[in-house]
């Protein structure tokens, strides 16, 4: 179990070869809570990390997919992901392991091509099962301990953001990212 920004050799190598990262959404993308409106067609609403947003925005300016694989069905996501540009939108499938294995043979990619990060039971397969397997810092503790990494940050409070900064910095991309938004 690893902090984002701890020096881990093996584990940075391993993170320069990640070409897809899979996101959970409840819990990692958002806080977890759900909040349902008085009206029964309501799915209820969802609150995204602008910062995350961003991160997600870098990562895929640099080469590495991303994916959402949740077990809701909810509206939200599709209009998040259609904002941030992310094609691959998997909703209403706990299994997620049995989705990333199918997901990463349509693109190509083997397991050490992939970090998925999740925070609960159904992406506890996902979790074990990627190159890099990440959760965050509010995971239940049999999810942590089996993770390679754990943000600082909770779910839904910019922890995808760091995991992408993470991601970033071990691909040596990140320092040239900001310079480039330094300049004038």
């Amino acid at each position: 179990m690893t902090q984002p920004d701890d020096t881990n050799s093996a584990l940075t190598a391993r993170a320069r070869s990640i070409r897809l990262l899979a996101l959970d959404v409840d819990g990692v993308l958002t806080d977890g809570r759900l909040r349902y409106a008085s009206q029964p067609q309501h799915d209820g609403d969802k609150v995204f990390h602008v910062r995350d947003g961003l991160g997600l925005k870098l990562i895929m300016q640099a080469g590495i997919d991303v994916a959402l694989i949740t077990g809701r069905i909810s509206p939200a996501v599709d209009r998040r992901a259609q904002e941030l540009g992310i094609r691959h939108v998997v909703q209403g499938r706990d299994d997620k392991l049995v989705v990333l294995k199918a997901l990463m043979a349509e693109q190509g990619f083997e397991a050490g091509n992939v970090c998925y990060c999740g925070d609960d039971l159904p992406d506890l397969g996902a979790i074990m099962h990627a190159g890099v397997g990440a959760t965050v810092a509010d995971a239940p503790d049999y999810i942590r301990q089996r993770a390679d990494i754990v943000t600082r940050a909770h779910g839904g409070h910019g922890a995808v953001r760091e995991l992408c900064e993470w991601l970033l910095t071990a691909r040596g991309a990140w320092q040239a990212i900001i310079r480039a938004h330094e300049q004038p």
